[in-house]
């Protein structure tokens, strides 16, 4: 508690005989000023100094608000960098398979075909080699697949624009549930 002879009483600003605040009157607010008013030029109890206008206000929060859907922008750019890198893979090796695919049962099979075609007869022999790289460009094509399989967008990106809402509306606190 405070009192009279409490050394932060007899050191406040316009203290007198009254005690703090009383500009040195007895028993009241100085001239001039309501009974439980502050001084002029000081400010209100419990207030730390001045407070933003409202244009400062506003100005931070476009300047957030920038901040943030530029942060997202680049999230989006990286992550759509990757799965368009995925997906050129996954593409190149589909389309690789197809030609290595055509070029290899081209001219190996010709060969493969008359290698075996003595002991097993031409038409034998011609089916043995299409059965044979029919199963290396079914390898090459679902290994091509899968690789396609695992491009996933932009998932990062789109749960933190699920965000923004709850942020504008000043509810962070819902993001984390």
């Amino acid at each position: 508690m405070t009192g009279p002879g409490d050394p932060t009483v007899a050191a406040a600003p316009g203290a007198g005989p009254g005690g703090a605040g009383t500009g040195g009157t007895q028993g009241g607010a100085p001239l001039g000023t309501a009974p439980g008013s502050a001084p002029a030029g000081t400010a209100p109890a419990g207030e730390g100094g001045e407070r933003p206008s409202l244009g400062d206000l506003i100005g931070n929060v476009t300047q957030d608000l920038s901040a943030l859907v530029r942060q997202e922008v680049e999230l989006a750019k990286a992550e759509l960098t990757q799965s368009a890198k995925r997906a050129g893979r996954g593409s190149g090796m589909l389309a690789g398979a197809g030609v290595a695919g055509h070029f290899v049962l081209l001219f190996l099979s010709i060969a493969l075909w008359w290698a075996l075609s003595h002991p097993l007869g031409h038409s034998w022999s011609a089916l043995v080699v299409a059965v044979i790289w029919g199963v290396i460009a079914a390898v090459l094509a679902l290994r091509g697949r899968s690789e396609l399989q695992r491009v996933k967008g932009a998932p990062r990106t789109a749960e933190t624009v699920k965000k923004i809402p709850n942020a504008l509306k000043g509810d962070e606190e819902a993001n984390h549930e």
